[in-house]
């Protein structure tokens, strides 16, 4: 009965976002999403500052202390909500203090900018373990002309109220956030960064952003693992290949188009067959599972880019073929079922042969990946293609093209499996533009509300 009742819970916060409504003539559209993927820590995260005085403990979590996430929305709009999420934690975690502002440096924000957020009405709101919430829209001033703030982040924070108890988080965010001491209560009001003394490369407890745009303009999501996470990728350089798609998408279609990026480190497609906070994994729940909250919950999104499938022919998966090419069917079908406009484009799974990981660069794994990508390319799954295998190989080694090894993160070797900032521009500009419109009638409901 206790489960029945936090499942109850649970889905009534998620459904907060239908009480919401946007100005006459506009819509809410997803801009920013840095998908949910376990407790911390585990999981991948990447330059991560060592974060033992931020968080002693991690079974405490966080304790009375502020968070400043920095996020870059994709497309800004007059009005935003926010998400934010328990889905992997173990006890009720209150939020309160939470505020939005215009980041300025570092934890700074832009004099008068931060905005007071709240949750039908109320300054704070509990989330149940397995729970999500909306916040109510909130005006954001110092939007003045949307496109002036391509590039800018919004600054999201918010207070801990007691112990959180397992965070959940997004392990590689590539972004630097903040943080304040354990003890140091609600600061989230103030605009200067004396507070927020510890710095974090990863997003807690926040998951989704959406804005109030013009009814044409639409988002794309990019569902993957690390490729479309970014690993190896530079640190605040947002140049992973959806942030490259992104720039050409916005040469055409201006501030009417976000891409947003569903890619967990380490993700599969065909497991693990369970998971939770208490069978955590480093790479997340597997796709099918991740759908509803990572896709289907999200406003204004017309396309789909799926590559995955890496990480089930590691040895940590060590799945076959047939059994990855009937979960990414399985989860065509539902996302069709649910959203019979949306365009779901097939990517194809670049190579990690000759890989320096433990987990991957062998033969078998090799054979695997040709064998789905051929799926991809000829299934007739799909609405269109994306031949990243084609941008990606060097004929002659079978791996990645020697320029796209050395790492951009931190300026290690690389490992012959993530390609690095030249191989996301190339993935990147490989990508046919004409497989993406505006959107149709492919919104989600509370889109268009």
């Amino acid at each position: 009965m206790r489960s029945l009742a936090k499942f109850i819970i649970a889905s009534l916060l998620a459904a907060l976002p239908q009480a919401a409504s946007a100005r006459d003539g506009e819509g809410w559209v997803v801009s920013w999403t840095g998908s949910v993927q376990g407790p911390y820590p585990v999981g991948n995260p990447s330059a991560q500052p060592d974060q033992k005085f931020a968080f002693p403990d991690p079974a405490t979590g966080a304790r009375d202390q502020t968070f400043r996430l920095m996020v870059r929305p994709d497309l800004w709009g007059r009005q935003a909500r926010i998400r934010l999420s328990n889905a992997f934690g173990k006890k009720n975690v209150t939020f309160d203090g939470v505020h939005v502002g215009l980041q300025s440096n570092s934890a700074a924000l832009l004099r008068g900018s931060n905005r007071p957020v709240t949750f039908s009405g109320k300054p704070s709101i509990t989330i149940p373990p397995g729970g999500s919430a909306w916040s109510d829209p909130v005006a954001l001033p110092f939007v003045k002309q949307p496109d002036e703030l391509a590039g800018r982040r919004l600054a999201v924070s918010f207070h801990i109220a007691g112990d959180s108890g397992p965070m959940t988080w997004h392990a590689k965010a590539l972004t630097t956030s903040y943080v304040t001491a354990p003890g140091a209560g609600a600061t989230g009001a103030l605009e200067d960064e004396s507070a927020f003394l510890y710095t974090t490369a990863s997003w807690f407890f926040l998951d989704a952003v959406e804005m109030t745009t013009p009814g044409d303009a639409f988002a794309i999501m990019a569902f993957g693992d690390s490729i479309t996470d970014g690993t190896a990728s530079t640190m605040n350089g947002d140049d992973r290949w959806p942030n490259v798609l992104s720039r050409r998408l916005k040469a055409i279609h201006g501030n009417k188009v976000a891409v947003v990026n569903g890619g967990i480190g380490g993700n599969q497609i065909a497991g693990p067959a369970e998971y939770g906070p208490d069978k955590p994994f480093a790479g997340g729940p597997a796709s099918g599972q991740r759908l509803d909250r990572d896709v289907l919950a999200l406003s204004g999104i017309s396309s789909l880019i799926w590559l995955e499938g890496i990480n089930d022919f590691s040895k940590n998966g060590n799945a076959s073929t047939d059994q990855v090419i009937a979960a990414m069917k399985d989860g065509v079908a539902r996302l069709r079922k649910k959203w019979p406009q949306l365009r779901i484009i097939g990517a194809t799974v670049t190579t990690a042969l000759g890989s320096s990981s433990a987990a991957h660069g062998f033969p078998e794994q090799d054979d695997k990946r040709k064998a789905l990508n051929e799926f991809i390319r000829t299934s007739g799954t799909f609405d269109g293609v994306i031949d990243f295998d084609k941008a990606a190989l060097d004929p002659q080694s079978g791996g990645l093209k020697p320029e796209f090894v050395p790492e951009s993160t931190t300026g290690g070797p690389g490992d012959k499996l993530h390609p690095n900032r030249t191989g996301y521009l190339a993935m990147g500009q490989a990508i046919d533009l004409s497989l993406f419109k505006p959107r149709g009638a492919s919104r989600s409901a509370k889109a268009r509300e």
